[in-house]
């Protein structure tokens, strides 16, 4: 039985998490397509999120 812990907290936000995290994985020249990426490396869902937490505290960091 596997129990999914990571939720949307806000749906309204998801449709913008779903844009962010594709314009990240082009960043980084990670090929992801929308549903299923199974197919990918730990190293490239890695980078991709890597590359969403550095922009999220870029972000941050501009607006102190």
């Amino acid at each position: 039985m596997s129990s999914r812990s990571n939720k949307v907290l806000i749906p309204q936000a998801k449709e913008g998490l779903d844009r962010f995290k594709m314009e990240a994985a082009k960043e980084v020249g990670v090929n992801l397509s929308q549903g299923y990426n199974g197919d990918l490396t730990s190293r490239e869902n890695g980078s991709v999120g890597g590359q969403m937490v550095k922009r999220m505290v870029e972000a941050y960091e501009k607006n102190l």
